[in-house]
């Protein structure tokens, strides 16, 4: 296993709340997206491995508006010869005739940090040292671990957390940083050992691909708990009696198809004692009342449901899919289903949440242990958002509120 040791730099960062405004509406086609009602300088005191500042530095001096102009339109007129649009996600990704997929953030380089990757640290940061692993030579699936700094309080062993990153099938890594400074929070709160999986994407890996690697590491989780398998850090600190899936967006679909198959096999000695689905991708072919009532948000819009969802599922198939429509008449009935208890995660604003609703009411309708965990005033993967995290009291608070909301249900079962 080799690990990348990063140190520790001090980054400060100044913006106004206008600017962090102007640049959210920029890269979401003019979403209104209050972060703070005031637009008085600030600061933004960030830390991190110092390897990471080398490959964003560039972000953090742009404070002539003409400048930050000049560069994104360089950005984004890249030129691909012999080469056909077919198909874009604003800023996000764009699919050309030829099959190939550019996934260059083409938005304003000044938010590009959010999506960076942050390299593994072996030793501890903030309590949490960080490895990734390969699980299957063949394939080259990998995992990354969030390991908390042993406290003289913790038990002998942590919880395992099997998590699975979001993006509408189509974008996004386990190493992005706004995972890293989501799960390693998680990691040190809950007490627990985080299990990141670097799913394939589509639409290169159309679904099920993504559920297929989500419960391919949970079944290597369990090769290990029968030592099958070895991994140091999981031999020496998880307690495999208390393993926990989650998943953001799309990753919360992954969580359910994954909890789902997990019924149906014999994990043991490994126990699978409950599913954390936070904003799941949940939709039907017609579009629903919370989607053309609520507004839209920085992580969510309908032009990325849409799309993503186009580009993620089967070739002729519809939302109406069983991986992102169970509760749908195409999904096996979930009264038939063996789940673990659930923490059904849901942000008041979501633009998807009266499909999400329909999800958690025939979870209930079908006898299932489920909790409702609500984050008021909240849009769509909030806690992902690093902006809005670090500049907005309110949005921190509610993702200090997420965050002991799942910590308290780990700790519970």
């Amino acid at each position: 296993m080799k690990h990348v040791v990063g140190k520790t730099y001090t980054a400060v960062v100044c913006f106004t709340i206008a600017e962090c405004l102007v640049l959210f509406n920029r890269v979401h086609n003019k979403v209104k997206y209050p972060i703070i009602p005031s637009y008085t300088p600030i600061k933004l005191l960030y830390k991190g491995p110092s390897s990471f500042i080398t490959q964003t530095s560039h972000i953090y001096t742009l404070s002539n508006p003409k400048e930050r102009k000049n560069i994104a339109n360089k950005t984004t007129t890249m030129v691909h010869d012999q080469k056909t649009l077919v198909d874009e996600v604003s800023g996000w990704l764009r699919v050309y005739d030829d099959g190939s997929v550019d996934r260059t953030w083409t938005g304003p380089p000044e938010v590009k940090f959010v999506s960076e990757p942050v390299p593994p640290h072996h030793h501890f940061v903030d309590g949490v040292a960080t490895a990734d692993v390969i699980i299957n030579p063949v394939s080259g699936l990998s995992v990354r671990i969030y390991l908390p700094e042993k406290n003289p309080t913790d038990p002998d062993k942590f919880p395992v957390v099997l998590h699975f990153h979001g993006g509408g099938f189509c974008i996004s890594r386990a190493d992005w940083l706004m995972y890293y400074q989501m799960y390693t929070k998680l990691a040190s709160s809950a007490r627990a050992i985080v299990v990141s999986v670097y799913l394939r994407l589509a639409p290169e890996n159309r679904i099920p691909a993504a559920c297929d690697d989500g419960f391919e590491a949970l079944q290597w989780l369990g090769s290990l708990s029968r030592a099958e398998s070895h991994e140091t850090w999981l031999d020496q600190h998880a307690d495999f009696n208390r393993v926990f899936l989650i998943g953001d967006s799309s990753g919360g679909n992954v969580v359910h198809e994954v909890a789902a198959r997990a019924g149906h096999v014999d994990l043991s000695p490994m126990k699978l004692s409950g599913a954390i689905p936070i904003h799941p991708g949940f939709v039907r072919s017609e579009r629903s009342k919370s989607e053309l009532e609520q507004p839209e948000s920085p992580l969510l819009t309908l032009d990325m449901v849409d799309k993503f969802l186009k580009l993620a599922l089967p070739v002729n198939c519809t939302k109406d899919h069983p991986i992102t429509c169970p509760m749908g008449a195409a999904a096996p009935p979930l009264e038939e289903l063996k789940l673990p208890p659930v923490l059904f995660c849901l942000a008041e604003n979501d633009l998807i949440k009266d499909t999400e609703m329909e999800y958690y009411e025939g979870l209930k309708k079908a006898q299932k242990e489920v909790e409702l965990l609500i984050s008021p005033g909240m849009g769509h993967s909030f806690y992902l958002n690093k902006i809005a995290v670090d500049l907005d009291p309110n949005t921190a608070a509610q993702t200090c509120s997420l965050i002991k909301g799942i910590s308290e249900f780990i700790h519970k079962h």
